[in-house]
């Protein structure tokens, strides 16, 4: 069962994948990439697994337009073992909710997820 993780070119999504390659190689498992709002990325983002000599894949096509919703969808489809996630630094106020998405993902996803801290 694969590992799952979110293709953003933003450094929580650049934590992510570095995350995630290492849960794949750690599991001996494939990690299936979720594309942002665009394919661009992808091919870096598999090249990396690559390197780290993790089977790395696209996930199949989905509906859903949601990238959080995307995710967790991937997850189902794939029967992940895991969801990978990067999380970013929020102001004070903010703090008091978890970012929409990774609230969403956290909730509805059907397997566990590793939740990425940010650089300090």
């Amino acid at each position: 069962m694969p590992v799952v993780v979110g293709v953003l070119s933003t450094p929580e999504g650049t934590r992510a994948l570095a995350a995630a390659v290492t849960e794949a190689a750690r599991r001996s498992t494939a990690l299936v990439l979720v594309p942002g709002r665009s394919e661009e990325g992808v091919q870096p983002a598999l090249e990396v697994a690559r390197e780290a000599g993790v089977d790395a894949r696209l996930a199949p096509a989905s509906e859903e337009s949601e990238f959080a919703a995307r995710l967790v969808d991937a997850a189902e489809r794939t029967a992940a073992d895991v969801v990978v996630i990067g999380l970013r630094r929020r102001s004070p106020v903010g703090k008091l909710i978890l970012g929409a998405g990774a609230q969403r993902i956290l909730l509805d996803a059907p397997c566990p997820v590793l939740a990425v801290k940010p650089e300090s």
